[in-house]
């Protein structure tokens, strides 16, 4: 009977050992599973962010983004334009720079364009109120008025009133233009009158007939006096505070390639791009 009851106790022992390793391993292999599970679903969340990444990369911008700026831009928009085509391979930005009366002239009238910079709120206003040829604009610099004189000043001009000297060969804008009309703010509020030998289309051309030593001195922005370098010297004259031009950017309406032009207006407004327009003499807005 003892040994009877040992053989019984050996066999339910074993039976109870075989039970825990079957459990075990059980649990070995739900454990295994999971980590396949998990696995697999990491596998899986990877290449769904590959495939996202890959859809963004292939979504790049293309083509060409077609500019209409003031001409006083175009040293900054130049160098912005070619950062751009860096940042965006396959694309490609072409401008057209003049007064800003005049682009806004072309573009009411028709003329294909994704993007308009202007040099002041009232050219801009020619765009926007034409039924409605543009977004909102957005002020994205300002500029001020300075003085250009010949290299080293020699009719040592210091002051706004010294222009009113009849043996000097004055320079304007045209007071259609945005500069020409800061100008003539400048005069007015200062109550002086000047009698400029040329009204010129815009800023670039005043500022060349000083550079061409065919004026003493023109009216124009800092920014164009900094671009000159030792082509021209600038003097400050206060009365230039009151004649600060906003300048707003916008796009326009059916752009061609408005997904670039949209990208484009960000780079302008972005802290790279007012790094670039601040350093060549433009003022936040």
């Amino acid at each position: 009977m003892r040994r009877s009851r040992s053989v019984t106790t050996r066999s339910v022992c074993r039976t109870r050992r075989t039970r825990r390793m079957v459990q075990a391993a059980g649990a070995s292999a739900a454990a295994l599973l999971a980590l396949g599970a998990c696995s697999s679903s990491d596998d899986s969340s990877s290449a769904t962010s590959g495939s996202s990444a890959s859809a963004s990369s292939s979504d790049q911008l293309s083509g060409t983004v077609t500019v209409f700026a003031a001409a006083s831009l175009k040293e900054s928009f130049t160098t912005l334009g070619k950062e751009f085509e860096k940042a965006h391979p396959g694309t490609k930005v072409t401008f057209s720079f003049g007064g800003s009366d005049t682009l806004a002239a072309s573009i009411t009238g028709g003329a294909p364009a994704d993007v308009f910079a202007s040099a002041s709120p009232k050219t801009m206003a020619i765009v926007t109120d034409a039924k409605g040829n543009a977004t909102e604009p957005v002020t994205f610099v300002r500029n001020q008025l300075e003085i250009a004189t010949l290299p080293g000043n020699p009719d040592e001009i210091a002051s706004l009133k010294d222009l009113t000297d009849s043996d000097l060969k004055v320079v304007l804008c045209d007071e259609a233009v945005p500069c020409g009309a800061a100008a003539r703010k400048a005069l007015d509020a200062s109550k002086l009158k000047l009698t400029p030998v040329s009204y010129e289309e815009d800023v670039k051309a005043a500022l060349n007939k000083v550079v061409l030593k065919e004026a003493d001195a023109a009216v124009v922005y800092k920014t164009d006096v900094k671009a000159a370098g030792d082509k021209v010297e600038g003097v400050d004259f206060p009365e230039s505070a009151d004649a600060v031009n906003d300048y707003p950017i916008a796009l326009l309406k059916d752009a061609p390639n408005a997904e670039a032009a949209e990208a484009f207006i960000a780079l302008v407004r972005s802290a790279e791009g007012q790094k670039v327009l601040t350093g060549a003499g433009f003022l936040q807005p």
